[in-house]
């Protein structure tokens, strides 16, 4: 039987982190997954990735998979998700090239599938603390080991794109005091802890948005964010092998007190 114990999403400059790689296809409740898994190997621990957006960049944002793809990766027995993705600053202290570990999110998505919960057992899950506490800590740690810029939170704020926000909605959300601004954090996340995963943000800051009077392109935040891959990679290979086997973090209890 095809396991994993870490699912990474991302795109495709990650593949090349696993060894002995091999295609799996995994089918769901909720349809098909964004593509295939790859299965392999990062300093002997069992990975799993999957590209969010498909191999071709098929799915935008407001059309990803994300039930089929949570789903996916808990069938194959993963208990904790890194979730690197390209996200936008919205204050000037965050820099593009830096990172932000997010602790809280802000959804301003609409009509997203966004539970497993449709009935008829109804599932209240709570979104208090979002990102897994143990995670975080050791990616903070992980990353100040490397010499990487790492801010420790941050409050992502998720539009529904795939349309850029415009100048008025961008100096609101800085206004508010958010970080980052990002189009695929939710529901990826609380689709993680309804499945009692514990789930790791890891921002990749590639814009100042549009706050900054400067529009936002598609090709400019693709070019910051290739030439900060490596930075990426380096960060997961020398995460992963310090993920502990056991968890004891709330996230593996998650449902216990979210059911009537």
């Amino acid at each position: 039987m095809d396991q994993a114990e870490i699912g990474i999403f991302g795109g495709s400059g990650l593949y090349s982190l696993l060894e002995d790689a091999r295609e799996v296809k995994v089918d769901t409740p909720f349809g098909s997954p964004s593509d295939k898994i790859s299965l392999g190997k990062i300093e002997g621990r069992k990975v799993a990735f999957l590209p969010r957006h498909g191999k071709n960049h098929q799915h935008p944002p407001h059309m990803i998979p994300y039930r089929a793809n949570m789903w996916a990766l808990s069938n194959l027995g993963i208990t904790r998700i890194l979730g690197p993705c390209a996200a936008g600053s919205l204050q000037p202290e965050i820099k593009p090239g830096d990172f932000v570990i997010c602790d809280q999110f802000v959804d301003r998505t609409s009509g997203r599938k966004d539970t497993f919960y449709d009935g008829p057992m109804t599932t209240h899950i709570s979104s208090a603390d979002p990102y897994c506490p143990e995670l975080r800590e050791m990616a903070l740690r992980v990353g100040a080991k490397l010499g990487l810029q790492v801010h420790e939170k941050g409050t992502v704020v998720v539009v529904q794109g795939p349309r850029f926000s415009t100048r008025a909605e961008s100096r609101w959300f800085k206004n508010m005091g958010w970080e980052v601004i990002n189009m695929t954090q939710y529901p990826e996340v609380v689709l993680a802890r309804e499945l009692e995963m514990c789930y790791l943000n890891i921002s990749l800051i590639t814009d100042y948005d549009v706050w900054q009077d400067k529009p936002v392109s598609h090709e400019e935040v693709m070019k910051v964010f290739n030439q900060n891959l490596e930075n990426i990679r380096r960060l997961l290979f020398n995460l992963i092998p310090k993920v502990q086997q056991e968890r004891h973090c709330s996230c593996n209890s998650a449902l216990k007190t979210a059911r009537i």
